[in-house]
């Protein structure tokens, strides 16, 4: 739809170009703005456009490639994840979830290490709440309220009153593997797994079939690093906290 151009009739001189921008503001088309030439891309180039993150989520770190790694915890359907690894990158998880509006419910044996934080933190329990193991109550999650819910309950977590479904991801939180690990890691959609023993990634890497390659590289990851395995691709994820977050949790570290 074009504009409406000042009509004249014949005799009469031509009105100013001030004139024909008065009539168009006055006609409802607003000022006229700068002309620019229209940007086109050849078919053959449009896979070429890529942005660095591949979804809405939690940006937990970066990859290899020095490239944003996102978590996407904020989902319409169940999703479960299981993390074998240190309590400061759960942490740095919980408080990143929180910070793009989600509310965070962490069950937990450690109530001193995660009640110290939302105290530091200062948010209140509507942000972030610290349970008892077996007394989280239910969260009512939703679009507009989604919910994060933290299992942090030892080497062999009981099944949670609580369980993932549509808005309410659960992440559950192993310090080492367990004789429980197998089967919460054929449950997860998702699974970390931090520096462990040989003995361990040998077992880790039958359990999620692993290539040798990642075997052997899980006892040597650094602190911080974790390997991520979803249903189809892994990606190991430097996490590199903030000022803020290092003021509050202190530097990366795989032992609590």
């Amino acid at each position: 739809m074009t504009a409406p151009t000042t009509s004249t009739r014949p005799g009469e001189p031509e009105p100013s170009v001030a004139a024909r921008v008065r009539q168009q503001v006055r006609s409802g088309f607003g000022l006229i703005g700068p002309r620019h030439p229209r940007h086109a891309l050849p078919l053959q180039a449009l896979s070429e456009l890529a942005l660095p993150i591949g979804d809405d989520g939690v940006v937990i770190g970066v990859d290899a490639d020095g490239r944003p790694a996102v978590l996407g915890v904020n989902r319409p359907t169940p999703y479960d994840m299981v993390f074998i690894g240190g309590l400061w990158t759960v942490q740095v998880i919980a408080l990143r979830a929180a910070a793009t509006g989600a509310r965070v419910a962490v069950e937990t044996g450690r109530a001193g290490a995660w009640g110290q934080l939302v105290q530091a933190l200062g948010v209140g329990q509507s942000a972030m709440s610290v349970h008892d193991v077996g007394r989280v109550p239910p969260q009512g999650a939703s679009a507009g309220s989604p919910v994060l819910v933290v299992r942090d309950c030892g080497m062999r977590p009981p099944r949670g009153r609580v369980v993932s479904g549509p808005w309410q991801s659960v992440l559950t939180v192993l310090p080492y593997l367990s004789p429980v690990a197998p089967r919460l890691m054929r449950q997860a959609r998702l699974v970390g797994v931090q520096r462990v023993s040989p003995d361990e990634a040998v077992q880790i890497g039958r359990s999620l079939g692993l290539p040798r390659g990642d075997v052997d590289s899980l006892p040597t990851l650094a602190d911080g690093v974790t390997l991520w395995c979803g249903d189809r691709d892994r990606q190991y994820v430097m996490t590199q906290a903030t000022d803020a977050e290092t003021g509050l949790l202190g530097a990366a570290r795989r032992m609590d």
